[in-house]
């Protein structure tokens, strides 16, 4: 009898919602440099090496079995063997490839849905690339994965010794067990082990209602106070980055030192995640007065936060575990201390609240929050209506150590993420090693030059610098600020930037 496995709730919305111009799927964009030593023949090699491995490990053969419920209560069905030839694939690009030409393959290959009738992913090998490189891009629909649990398991068919030959591919490595024992209701018919575990999930929420209207009361004074830091669902103004969307993406990037804005935090008095929004809220900021589309009220940002344990072993029980917090990307305010002021304040009141909650409170608080937008995507109603945020940024944990492929060093991870009707931009960045490296990727049709994002973010990081940078004295960082807010009064702009630490423009 073959083995299945019930969705969850929210990898049920996944698939739900999943159409040509908005396909569910995430992924990243991983660069290599190649040893000194490599062979020519180095990526045709490992691509041939790696295609010998048809037999696939959970997640990676897991398919939607198909049927009459296959949108109501759908199943994974796990398959002894793939299809290798459609999962790994083998690209060259023109040599030298710059980055120009890679940003150009991975927006369309990125463009494209995946085949839902067979396990929902896909990697190609790209090689060509200026510099003695080859990159990987990986895509995953979201029903299967989240980002942290993927990338998780990527790292885990990585060596972290240079020297280390012959690890098989990330999809043949089978998953570490849980510790946790498994419970009786595993071996119950599916359709009997389906009600008990909605009936066990209702009891749960009813238990963490106290919890639940916690928060929403803290929402309420939010709303009735004349700050107002926390940042509230439906309160984001509608603006280009909220309509409908067409197929075709584009893709932006950005690379940068974790250890520097790990300082530039401390110097602040702020968090990572809080400079990160700086970056993301200035070039916004920027972006839209430079095609005039700059709302009068404040941008919101929808910031997934993971729910699962930092040391939860990879197991069987993968899929989807992340909540929202909203944060206020202070758009309209032109000084960039004040705009990382006010954006600290705003994700500290909504991780106030969400500590508080339970486990099961925080499934209900998630629940409430992405309802509407869900109903909205399934009616055909989103980007037609107010929404619930204007952008969504995305900051995703990665290994802290180098990593290695047959002893060419990966030097930098790319998130790409998806986009959906009213959400025609997305930002998400990765960390690993000592870097962080950001993807921008949005609707080609409805956001112009989105490349010109990426390069007011590296703007934005050196006005950063300027302000909390190592040799910059206190009296020096408010002079810089009120030189800042001046200089941003100027009804135009030119769209070059000072050079970032390492930035790649990708327009397709």
């Amino acid at each position: 009898m073959m083995q299945t496995k019930r969705l969850n709730l929210v990898d049920t919305a996944w698939l739900n919602v999943d159409t040509p111009n908005a396909p569910m799927q995430v992924g990243g964009l991983l660069t290599f440099q190649l040893p000194d030593d490599a062979p020519a023949d180095f990526c045709a090699t490992l691509f041939e090496r790696w295609r010998t491995h048809a037999a696939a490990e959970r997640p990676w053969n897991q398919r939607l079995r198909g049927g009459r419920w296959r949108n109501v209560a759908p199943e994974w069905e796990l398959l002894e063997e793939i299809d290798i030839e459609y999962h790994f694939r083998h690209s060259a690009l023109p040599a030298p490839g710059g980055e120009l030409e890679l940003g150009t393959l991975t927006s369309r290959l990125h463009s494209n849905p995946i085949d839902l009738t067979r396990p929902p992913w896909e990697c190609h090998l790209i090689e060509g690339l200026a510099g003695n490189r080859f990159a990987l891009y990986l895509k995953i629909h979201h029903s299967l994965l989240d980002g942290v649990a993927g990338m998780r398991l990527l790292a885990r068919a990585l060596a972290q010794d240079p020297a280390e030959r012959g690890r098989p591919p990330f999809w043949a490595i089978a998953p570490r067990k849980s510790s946790r024992p498994a419970t009786p209701d595993t071996q119950r018919p599916g359709l009997y082990r389906a009600l008990a575990e909605i009936v066990g999930e209702a009891s749960e929420q009813v238990s963490s209602l106290s919890g639940f209207a916690g928060i929403v009361r803290d929402m309420l004074r939010s709303a009735r106070s004349g700050a107002g830091s926390m940042g509230l669902p439906f309160a984001a103004p509608s603006s280009v980055l909220n309509g409908r969307i067409t197929a075709p993406r584009r893709y932006a990037t950005q690379l940068y030192s974790l250890a520097e804005f790990k300082a530039l935090a401390e110097n602040a008095g702020v968090t990572i995640n809080d400079i990160i929004l700086t970056v993301c809220g200035t070039a916004l900021q920027r972006y839209l007065h430079e095609i005039g589309e700059l709302p009068s009220r404040d941008l919101t940002a929808g910031i997934p936060v993971s729910v699962r344990p930092a040391d939860e072993p990879d197991d069987e029980d993968l899929g989807n575990a992340i909540t929202f917090i909203i944060a206020n990307l202070a758009t309209t305010e032109n000084d960039t201390a004040t705009r990382l002021a006010r954006i600290a304040e705003s994700t500290r009141a909504a991780k106030t609240s969400l500590e508080r909650l339970s486990g099961s409170a925080i499934t209900q608080y998630t629940v409430a929050l992405m309802a509407p937008y869900i109903l909205s995507l399934v009616s055909g109603m989103a980007g037609r209506t107010r929404p619930v945020f204007n952008v969504t940024v995305s900051n995703l944990p990665g290994p802290k150590e180098a990593l290695f492929v047959e002893g060419a060093r990966m030097e930098a991870f790319f998130p790409t993420s998806l986009v959906t009707h009213g959400q025609a931009l997305n930002i998400t960045i990765h960390g690993y090693a000592d870097t962080l490296g950001f993807g921008f990727i949005g609707c080609r049709d409805s956001l112009p030059s989105l490349q010109h994002i990426a390069v007011y973010a590296g703007e934005a990081v050196d006005e950063l610098r300027q302000l909390y940078g190592p040799k910059v004295s206190k009296k020096r960082s408010a002079r810089a600020g009120a030189t800042t807010a001046k200089k941003r009064t100027s009804k135009t702009r030119s769209t070059k930037a000072a050079a970032p630490k390492r930035g790649t423009e990708k327009d397709d």
